[in-house]
């Protein structure tokens, strides 16, 4: 079994809280050391309660699965004998109302444009599957039940 930690810190200060018109900005605290400011979606808590600048909990969900599929994917391109010398991805995550009525992630697609290098470079049939064996593996793709497409740029 592994175990990943985060901590997450808020603090009231001396602004009312009754009135839900309390900032909404916190702070991320990693095992590493990284402290990264987050809040709540301007899209979600309007402003001044959200901080725009900070990351929120969607947009973290959306590049933690654009983060470990990429992972994969270069750890597959690497054992196929393919030299992959950049990989941006520009991922899309989709808030609706699920089948159940309830608001959620439904979708994220990841937009991959992935330059190889060196004397072999795989043809669209061998990109699609080493994006599927690493959806696949991507240990946040099997814990989300949003839909998860792939577009190569």
């Amino acid at each position: 079994m592994q175990q990943f930690m985060a901590s997450v810190t808020w603090q009231r200060g001396e602004q009312p809280f009754l009135d839900q018109r309390y900032s909404r900005a916190h702070q991320w605290a990693f095992d590493g050391g990284l402290q990264v400011p987050a809040s709540s979606s301007p899209l979600s808590v309007p402003l001044p309660m959200s901080d725009p600048a900070a990351l929120d909990p969607e947009e973290a969900l959306v590049a933690a699965l654009s983060s470990c599929h990429m992972l994969f994917f270069l750890s597959i391109a690497a054992q196929r004998g393919f030299v992959v010398d950049s990989y941006v991805d520009r991922a899309v995550g989709t808030m609706q109302k699920d089948g159940g009525g309830k608001k959620s992630m439904t979708g994220i697609v990841l937009r991959p444009a992935i330059v190889f290098g060196g004397e072999r470079v795989p043809d669209a049939a061998a990109r699609a599957a080493m994006h599927n064996s690493a959806h696949a593996q991507c240990y946040i793709a099997n814990s989300i039940k949003a839909h998860v497409s792939i577009e190569e740029a």
